[in-house]
């Protein structure tokens, strides 16, 4: 069997081709109209996801909403907030489990509730033993046959890991899974640089034909500085929610304590949160450019002003850097 390398050329032609193209479907400018609002939530690792969702998704209960809440971090500690630092079993395990006795899974198996959120976590393989992104598609492929598609929900809360590029962790935005994206960051370059490349894969998959957009971005941990606040007036995407950096919400989430709920003088932060998640529309965020990132910084403090230095060959052999003969043909003088 012989590979055709000029058909290989074109079929990449014509994607390149494709993703260059405007989209010609809009994105929608009002809230989604089915019943289920399906939301996925990006954001770098220990930025604060966790933290966010399980407040956000215990307000909604209070509020009288059903709410879902699926961790697809392969760490599994979407939940731990949620159930008091107690760790469930996930989909993947329990699947695993079942399959070599012989068992089929079952809701009870893997779903757990809470104060009317109703709560699980896909799972992901040990480390150095299988691919995060494979094990998230497996995951929602058991969620089908669990019925996912029939479950009666106001809101489904995808917990993502941003900081992944793998095909499994942009399930929702490359699939249309969901109706929206948020975003958690802070005032620091790297959660803002993953926040960007969130921003970037919703503009790469409209660009392809895809319906997903972002709705817009919670700050964690806001210190004031206002970097994230400039990245979302730069992305064109509004800031939902700024949750202060304060020693009361640290400490009472080291203990595993609940602080989205109408008794704790936090409450009217996390039920504004919630009526934004719920009424942002999404919509086409403008990536920024790596300099357009450092720009949001001060210079000395991001490297912005470096100035590249080539290196040679000779910087490169070191010790070894010796004259080399030449093939050149030189003539003596006549």
């Amino acid at each position: 069997m012989t590979l055709d390398v000029p058909n290989l050329k074109d079929f990449d032609a014509r994607l390149r081709a494709e993703a260059a193209e405007e989209p010609t479907l809009a994105v929608p400018d009002a809230p989604p109209t089915r019943k289920t609002q399906i939301i996925a939530i990006y954001g770098k690792g220990g930025i604060g996801k966790s933290f966010t969702l399980a407040n956000l998704s215990h307000m909604m209960a209070e509020m009288g909403k059903r709410v879902l809440l699926i961790g697809c971090d392969p760490k599994s500690d979407t939940t731990s907030l949620l159930f008091g630092g107690k760790a469930c079993p996930t989909i993947i395990e329990t699947s695993t489990k079942k399959k070599l006795a012989g068992e089929e899974v079952k809701i009870g198996d893997v779903c757990f509730k809470r104060a009317g959120v109703f709560a699980m976590e896909l799972g992901g393989p040990e480390v150095g033993r299988g691919c995060g992104g494979r094990g998230i598609i497996h995951g929602f492929e058991l969620l089908e046959k669990l019925g996912f598609h029939d479950w009666d929900f106001d809101y489904v809360l995808l917990d993502f890991l941003g900081d992944v590029v793998c095909g499994g962790f942009g399930l929702p935005i490359a699939r249309d899974m969901a109706q929206k994206v948020i975003i958690v960051g802070s005032n620091d370059l790297q959660s803002l640089y993953v926040a960007n490349n969130v921003c970037n894969a919703v503009e790469y998959f409209r660009r392809l034909g895809g319906n997903v957009g972002v709705a817009g971005i919670v700050v964690n941990k806001d210190d004031g500085t206002g970097q994230a606040q400039a990245f979302a007036a730069a992305a064109r995407i509004p800031v939902l929610a700024s949750i202060p950096a304060d020693d009361d919400l640290r400490r009472k989430s080291a203990a595993y304590q609940i602080v989205g709920s109408h008794a704790t003088p936090w409450g009217p932060l996390f039920e504004s949160l919630a009526q934004q998640v719920a009424a942002a529309p999404p919509v086409r965020p403008q990536p920024l450019t790596q300099d357009g990132l450092l720009a949001l910084f001060d210079g000395k403090d991001t490297g912005a002003d470096f100035v590249l230095e080539p290196a040679t060959d000779a910087d490169m052999r070191g010790k070894n850097a010796a004259p080399k003969p030449s093939l050149e043909v030189i003539y003596d003088d006549a």
